[in-house]
């Protein structure tokens, strides 16, 4: 049967401005009549004449309303003739998987279902973003562009009587004639590829003996957690059935649930406490890893719940990458962090002579670096690490790395940082969130920043807490120039910086769906003093950075939401 296509009339939507990592709004927005028809075919328009004949990945977090999305994605793309979509089964695929995806079969790019590490479920978020022909996020060009489409929109093109609803709980390969064009729809294990580009990069035996023992040294006992995201597919094909973890004792909520079994899907102390909690009540627990949402975002705790900061946690896999096969033989071409990340990933190449490079938050930013052959690896202080195998933070990746770190030192994880301390000195650091701001409470607090940091008599001053003096040396609103295509990212997040190497950053947040989340960094370098508790420690410059800010006054908040 031949089917045919129709244009349907529609007008533009307030809003659809893509964020740090695609449009986040709440699941009712987005069910809204035409609101996705109409963010879809301006993502299709913004490729212009590349999208005819071309092939696109599909597929996210599992979350709610991901099979609708998803049978809206694939009714507007036959009308605009895109040739074939690639589909996890049942929608389902990390947001590294899909990266991986789009590297393997060399295809024009991706659309990727998620809202990361926001709550999922009905009443909760939903978004969807856009990967290009590297497997990395959409730079700034393309997003603008999706952007500057959604507010002409005027139609879109659509498939009416192409039948999706059961489309993706099946395995297989499904072809259609629509305006007599041949359209593909290929539904795959969102598995296979990603475990295969897995097995290149780490040594399996190895990581296999550390976590089930041998004759010479008892397993190695970790406990996994997908709370109920993504990643529960991936834990069980990798470390259940390649590495032989138990399933009941070593891997947890696993089961992708489309409202994340109402939790917030987040790796961090706060979040995550269900772990935290396990690791630190069972001292049989040697490691556990939390993975967020979509995969791409982890947490690293060691025996009795021993914290390793994504900041500290780069840092250490920088200096040990011999430990990994896929380094060995690629080699090791630069490392680069996001501006909010504590700086201890730079002591780490300066030691090893490697480039360095420091970018605004967003991991399009490392893109062009890796395809340039510049950097090998980064990170950013949100829980995000990754490598050049890809163009997205992977967060089995990290946690195979860490585990191949701990397998080829013979250490455990707090040793591993306690050693990384000695030769390198502590970054003290620590992140506060205060979610769901007033907006404009929000706006106001960052303009009286920038009026703050622009007064002739600001550098220089000292602010004084808990007998603790910190004198300003420079502050800015960071700015970045792209080394390889030049372009400029500006206005990234505005920063105050001591005399005594100590750093105060503060950001609003691009991955919230409603209200504002503000952000306040706090850095600190210590040679000497590296085994203090890290809040005790960052407690002065925290008080610093609160009546710097005057975020109380302007938002109300007496607390933040969340500490990292």
């Amino acid at each position: 049967m031949d089917l045919s296509s129709v244009v349907i009339q529609t007008t533009p939507f307030e809003g659809q401005k893509p964020g740090t990592s695609g449009l986040r709004k709440k699941v009712k927005v987005f069910m809204e009549k035409n609101y996705t028809e109409n963010f879809i075919q301006c993502i299709l328009n913004a490729l212009g004449s590349k999208l005819q004949g071309c092939t696109l990945v599909v597929g996210g977090d599992g979350r709610y309303f991901t099979k609708q999305a998803i049978n809206i994605i694939i009714r507007i793309a036959a009308a605009n003739e895109v040739a074939k979509l690639i589909i996890g089964h049942l929608g389902i695929f990390s947001t590294p998987a899909v990266s991986s995806l789009i590297r393997t079969h060399k295809v024009l790019g991706g659309i990727v279902l998620t809202a990361s590490h926001n709550p999922g479920g009905i009443r909760n978020d939903f978004g969807i973003k856009v990967n290009i022909d590297n497997g990395g996020p959409a730079p700034d060009s393309v997003t603008d562009a999706i952007y500057e489409e959604t507010k002409k929109i005027k139609e879109y093109k659509f498939t009416p009587k192409l039948e999706t609803d059961r489309l993706i709980d099946n395995m297989g390969t499904h072809t259609y004639k629509v305006d007599g064009r041949d359209f593909v729809v290929e539904i795959i294990d969102p598995t296979t590829d990603y475990v295969n580009l897995m097995k290149q990069i780490f040594d399996f035996q190895k990581l296999r003996d550390l976590i089930r023992g041998t004759d010479k040294r008892p397993p190695f006992n970790v406990l996994i957690d997908s709370m109920n995201g993504v990643t529960g597919v991936y834990v069980r094909k990798i470390f259940v059935e390649e590495l032989g973890a138990h399933p009941d004792n070593n891997v947890t909520r696993i089961v992708p649930l489309d409202n994340f079994g109402e939790i917030h899907p987040d790796p961090n102390l706060t979040y995550a406490k269900d772990l935290v909690d396990k690791v630190k009540d069972n001292p049989t627990y040697d490691f556990g890893a939390a993975f967020d949402g979509d995969g791409d975002r982890n947490m690293i705790i060691g025996k009795n719940a021993f914290f390793v900061t994504p900041s500290d946690s780069l840092a250490v896999l920088a200096n040990n990458l011999e430990c990994i096969p896929y380094f060995k033989n690629h080699g090791i071409h630069g490392f680069a962090r996001s501006m909010p990340t504590a700086a201890a990933v730079d002591r780490v190449a300066k030691k090893l002579g490697m480039e360095m490079f420091e970018v605004p938050t967003g991991w399009k930013y490392f893109g062009n670096l890796m395809d340039a052959g510049r950097l090998s690896l980064c990170g950013e202080e949100s829980f995000g690490t990754g490598s050049d195998h890809i163009r997205e933070k992977d967060g089995i990746w990290a946690v195979l790395a860490w585990l191949s770190v701990i397998e080829h030192k013979k250490m455990s994880v707090e040793e591993i940082l306690k050693e990384h301390w000695s030769i390198y000195g502590r970054n003290y650091f620590t992140r506060y969130d205060y979610e769901e701001c007033d907006s404009d409470a929000a706006n106001q607090m960052m303009t009286h920043l920038e009026k703050l940091i622009a007064s002739s008599d600001f550098v220089g001053k000292t602010y004084t807490a808990s007998k603790k003096s910190y004198t300003i040396e420079k502050a800015d609103n960071f700015s970045y120039v792209d080394p390889i295509d030049k372009s400029v990212a500006k206005n990234q997040g505005i920063r105050i910086l001591f005399s005594d190497g100590s750093r105060l950053i503060y950001r609003l947040s691009g991955t919230g769906s409603s209200g504002a989340t503000i952000r306040l960094y706090i850095d600190s370098y210590e040679k000497e003093n590296v085994f203090t508790d890290a809040q005790v420690m960052l407690k002065p410059l925290v008080d610093v950075g609160l009546e710097i800010s005057q975020l109380k006054k302007f938002t109300g908040r007496d607390a933040p939401t969340v500490i990292t």
